[in-house]
């Protein structure tokens, strides 16, 4: 009987390992969810500067009592564009949204609200991208909705747009705001 090298045994032992793991992680409830570290917990600090003529949004505007969607965008983002519309409807429907415009200049952001209307009732305009990292932002569109005392209930990824802003967003949305 020949005896088998060490070495020889490590190539099928990786194999194995990879597909164990990567069975592991297609049997996961949602695959793309990356639940943030925020959830349940007191919403970061606001930290943003004034967008000229738009009030600022401070850490009291995030514990109004009431439901409060906050949402981190820029005008250079075209699935910012894309779900700017759903902004302007959840604002219509007396929904209390906040925006943070980062990594944008602020001529452009105006020219993005003129165009397109203002959803929001306060923005943090936050150029430098601190206010995104201290959130656990890794790219805009991401909005947070926040119960009435400034906790976080939830944090989508993505454009608030088609099926996917249906199941999953509207109903944190309407568990939060029954709360």
């Amino acid at each position: 009987m020949a005896k088998i090298p060490p070495l020889m045994l490590a190539p099928p032992l990786l194999f194995i390992a990879i597909a164990v793991m990567f069975a592991i992680g297609m049997t996961r409830d949602d695959p793309e969810d990356l639940p943030s570290v925020f959830i349940g917990q007191q919403a970061p600090a606001v930290t943003g500067e004034a967008l000229p003529g738009v009030p600022q949004l401070t850490d009291d505007d995030l514990r109004t009592g009431q439901v409060t969607i906050v949402n981190f965008w820029a005008s250079w983002c075209p699935p910012c564009r894309a779900e700017h519309p759903t902004l302007m409807a959840l604002s219509a429907q007396g929904y209390h949204v906040v925006g943070v415009d980062m990594l944008d200049k602020a001529e452009n952001a105006q020219a993005f609200l003129a165009e397109g209307g203002n959803p929001f009732a306060a923005i943090a305009f936050d150029p430098k991208g601190k206010m995104r990292i201290d959130w656990g932002v890794t790219a805009p569109p991401e909005t947070f909705i926040l119960r009435g005392d400034g906790t976080v209930a939830y944090k989508f990824i993505g454009p608030l747009v088609g099926s996917d802003y249906e199941q999953r967003f509207l109903p944190e949305l309407e568990k939060a705001a029954a709360e």
